[in-house]
């Protein structure tokens, strides 16, 4: 199958609570992560990350909706054509 570049962006609104699942996901699926920066922003509790990915549409639906599926967590992609 084959792969797509893609970035995804997450907003963690609890970080203190949701980082370690976040992180728990994402070293999961780390073999289709190229590149990641990660904010947190202490005034709010919050943190961004954004991620580059190569993977099937498979890979990256199956790592965004298992992060979508924690509480506070929000997760947008935007596919390279």
């Amino acid at each position: 199958m084959e792969t797509r570049i893609a970035v995804v962006g997450i907003v963690i609104g609890d970080r203190h609570r949701a980082a370690p699942a976040v992180n728990q996901i994402l070293s999961e699926h780390g073999e289709i992560i190229v590149g990641r920066m990660g904010i947190p922003y202490k005034p709010r509790n919050l943190a961004v990350i954004a991620l580059i990915v190569d993977g099937t549409t498979d890979e990256l639906g199956a790592m965004t909706g298992k992060l979508g599926r924690i509480p506070s967590v929000r997760v947008k992609t935007a596919l390279a054509t």
